[in-house]
């Protein structure tokens, strides 16, 4: 929030994109909001583990308290229907 209030909320997003970019990512866009989360930014990164390498990143810097909410696109659950899982659910 000190950075937000010193520099203004274009200037923060340049920071986010320029993170993100810098491992291989692309951001689509920074929103700010109102309410229990105060940033949301959506983009693309190349795995996983660039993911998990990110949100420990900025929280070990005390920055903000990140969370990283993966998205699954239609066709990507249109795969995962398709793979042949077996479970059945405990008797009642």
């Amino acid at each position: 929030m000190a950075g937000l209030a010193k520099d203004g909320g274009t200037a923060r997003a340049e920071v986010i994109k320029s993170l993100i970019e810098n491992t291989g990512g692309q951001v689509e866009a920074v929103y700010y909001a109102f309410g229990e989360v105060d940033l949301y930014v959506l983009c693309e990164v190349p795995d996983n583990l660039t993911a998990a390498a990110l949100g420990i990143a900025v929280r070990a810097a005390g920055g903000v308290d990140a969370r990283i909410v993966p998205l699954l696109t239609a066709a990507e659950i249109d795969a995962a229907v398709r793979l042949p899982i077996s479970y059945h659910p405990p008797a009642p």
